[in-house]
C-alpha cells in the first residue's frame, strides 16, 4: 500500500482533468490559431477554461493569462511590472518566506535591472506584519509581492489586508501574489482582495503539470517577456496547450465543486495528525500554532488545511524520508520545486528555526484523497522508525 502525502509538490490528476485532456489529445487536437473547424473547437476549449476559472475568482475571462504554471506566472509578474513601469521606481517588496521563482527572481532583478528590494521579515509561525510592510514603501515603490500560503510550513499571508491597504492608500502599486499554494484550498476573490496579479499552477488542484495561468487585473501595467505569434493579445506568444488548459479547468471545477466540505475535512485530519505527532518523543511543529477550541476559525485564518512540517529532533530528514519510502510512504524535506540540491530552506532560516533542526524536518502535506487511516499507519511508522534511527543518529 502506497501513501502519498507530498501533494504540496504535485497531485495526482483527477479523473474528470484525464478525462477531457484525453479527448483533446485524441479528437479536438486543432491549433486554437487556426481559422478552420478544428482550430475552433480547439479555441473553444480555451474560452471555457477562461469562463470557469473567471467564474471561480469572480472576475472577467479577459483577466485570465494561460502559462506553463506558477514558476513562469511569478517571473512574468515580477519582471513584467518591472518593464512595464521603470519610469516610475525601481523599489520591489516581498517577504523572506517566498518561493524560490520569487525569490530568485528578485535576485535576478537586483542584478541585472538596478532594482533594490526589501525582504520583509516575518515572526516565528511564519506571518508577515502589515505595519512592516507599511514602512517599507517609498515613492519608488512599484510592486508588492507576497505569497498567499507558503508552501513549507502552510501560514497563510494577511492578504486581504495588505490588498485593501495598498489600494486605499497606494493604488499606484502593483499587488501580486503568489496563490499556488492557496488556489484550490481557499476562496480568493482577486478584486475583492485588491489583488493586481495573481499566479496559479495547475499541478497542485489534480490538474496536470505543465500548465498555470495568472490572473492580471484590467489597466494593471505588464510588459510581456515572450515575444513570437501574438498569441493572447501578444501578452503571452506561444501556442496554448490546449489539453492541458482544458484539464486545469476541470480539476478547477472539481475542486471547487464542494471546496467548504473538503477543505473542513482536511483541517480536521491536519489537526489531528498534528496533535499525534506532537505525542511523539523530539518532535516539534513549525508554523502556525495549533488551535485551542475556542479559536479554530482563528487558526484557519493563518493555517492552510494541507501542509504540515514537522522537525524530528536527532534525525537527519534525508535519512528520515528513505525509511519512510521503504514502508511505502512518500513526503518531502522541502520544496520540491527548488530540484534535488541540498540547501538550507529560507522559510525555516526566516522563522528561526534552531540550526539543528533544519535538517530534521519533513513536510507532510495532504489532498482531498488522503484518508485517516494512512495517516494512522504513518504515524504507526513513524513510532517504529525514529527510536532505530536515533540510535544511529550524530551526537
Amino acid at each position: 500500500m502506497e501513501i502519498y502525502l507530498d501533494n504540496s509538490a504535485t497531485t495526482v490528476v483527477c479523473p474528470e482533468a484525464a478525462a477531457v485532456m484525453n479527448k483533446v489529445f485524441t479528437e479536438d487536437y486543432g491549433n486554437p490559431s487556426s481559422a478552420h473547424m478544428k482550430g475552433m473547437e480547439a479555441e473553444a476549449y480555451l474560452r471555457q477554461a477562461k469562463e470557469m476559472l473567471s467564474k471561480i475568482l469572480r472576475c472577467k475571462p479577459g483577466e485570465i493569462l494561460f502559462t506553463s504554471g506558477g514558476t513562469e506566472s511569478d517571473n512574468l509578474s515580477l519582471i513584467g511590472t518591472v518593464h512595464a513601469k521603470k519610469k516610475q521606481g525601481k523599489h520591489l517588496i516581498t517577504t523572506q518566506i517566498e518561493h524560490p521563482a520569487i525569490l530568485r527572481t528578485m535576485e535576478y532583478l537586483e542584478r541585472e535591472e538596478g532594482c533594490s528590494v526589501t525582504y520583509l521579515p516575518v515572526n516565528n509561525e511564519g506571518l508577515v506584519s502589515l505595519d512592516m510592510l507599511k514602512a517599507a514603501i517609498t515613492p519608488g515603490t512599484i510592486l508588492v509581492s507576497v505569497m498567499h500560503t507558503n508552501n513549507e510550513i502552510g501560514a497563510k499571508q494577511p492578504i486581504e489586508e495588505i490588498g485593501k491597504y495598498l489600494k486605499a492608500e497606494h493604488p499606484e502599486i502593483t499587488f501580486h501574489v503568489d496563490a499556488v499554494q492557496g488556489f484550490g484550498k481557499d476562496l480568493i476573490y482577486p478584486r475583492q482582495a485588491g489583488i493586481d496579479l495573481l499566479s496559479v499552477s495547475s499541478h497542485k488542484i489534480h490538474g496536470p503539470k505543465g500548465v498555470g495561468f495568472l490572473y492580471i487585473a484590467e489597466k494593471t501595467k505588464l510588459a510581456p517577456i515572450t515575444f513570437g505569434g501574438g498569441q493572447q493579445g501578444g501578452m503571452r506568444s506561444g501556442t496554448e496547450n490546449v489539453p492541458g488548459i482544458a484539464g486545469m479547468a476541470a480539476a478547477a471545477a472539481r475542486v471547487y465543486g464542494d471546496l467548504t466540505a473538503e477543505t473542513d475535512g482536511l483541517y480536521r485530519l491536519k489537526k489531528h495528525f498534528s496533535e499525534e505527532l506532537l505525542k511523539i518523543e523530539g518532535v516539534t511543529l513549525n508554523g502556525p500554532a495549533l488551535p485551542t477550541d475556542a479559536d479554530e476559525d482563528g487558526w484557519k485564518r493563518i493555517s492552510a488545511p494541507h501542509i504540515v512540517s514537522a522537525s524530528f529532533a536527532g534525525v537527519r530528514s534525508e535519512v528520515l524520508l528513505h525509511a519512510l519510502e521503504e514502508k511505502g510512504i512518500y513526503v518531502s524535506a522541502g520544496s520540491a520545486c527548488a530540484t534535488h540540491k541540498v540547501s538550507l530552506s529560507d522559510t525555516l532560516q526566516a522563522i528561526g528555526l534552531k540550526k539543528e533542526l533544519m535538517d530534521s524536518t519533513l513536510r507532510f502535506s495532504f489532498s482531498v484523497y488522503t484518508t485517516e487511516a494512512e495517516l494512522e499507519k504513518t504515524l504507526e511508522a513513524l513510532k517504529e522508525i525514529l527510536p532505530e534511527l536515533r540510535k544511529y543518529s550524530r551526537h
